[in-house]
């Protein structure tokens, strides 16, 4: 069972996200907003693929305040956590602002919130761990 990490200060959209993966799409789900936690887990291989707000508003990394877009950058820039996909999640859905934060933050995709179909969710989710096995595969 592929584990999600779902980095949301939101506590409705962060309970949205934990029940739409663990019952239409079957995944094991951890919820946090907490920078530490999240480079923990994600450091000790314990997240298969990252769900991370963009507005993160009260997340805090080594005494600085940081949103989703800095804390995908330092996973990103971390040799243990790199290969991890981050799907950036927001509201903020006008026109550009996707290309500008993938760009920013180095993540992989991005969805708009609210989140409309549930199974295309999955889906994408089912996706993006489809080719990070493959990419491990070839990797081994």
């Amino acid at each position: 069972m592929a584990n999600i990490l779902v980095v949301e200060d939101d506590k409705i959209n962060a309970k949205l996200f934990e029940l739409v993966l663990t019952r239409v799409g079957g995944f094991a789900v951890t919820v946090t907003e907490d920078a530490d936690e999240v480079i923990r887990i994600a450091s000790e291989g314990q997240a298969d693929l990252i769900l991370m707000d963009v507005s993160l508003s009260n997340t805090e990394y080594e005494g600085v305040p940081v949103d989703g877009i800095e804390l995908t950058r330092i996973l990103k820039q971390d040799a243990r956590t790199s290969s991890i996909p981050v799907v950036l999640t927001t509201a903020h859905a006008l026109r550009g602002d996707r290309e500008r934060f993938l760009q920013q933050s180095g993540a992989d995709g991005y969805v708009s919130k609210p989140i409309e179909d549930n199974r295309a969710l999955v889906s994408l989710v089912q996706g993006f761990l489809k080719s990070r096995v493959a990419e491990l595969q070839r990797a081994a």
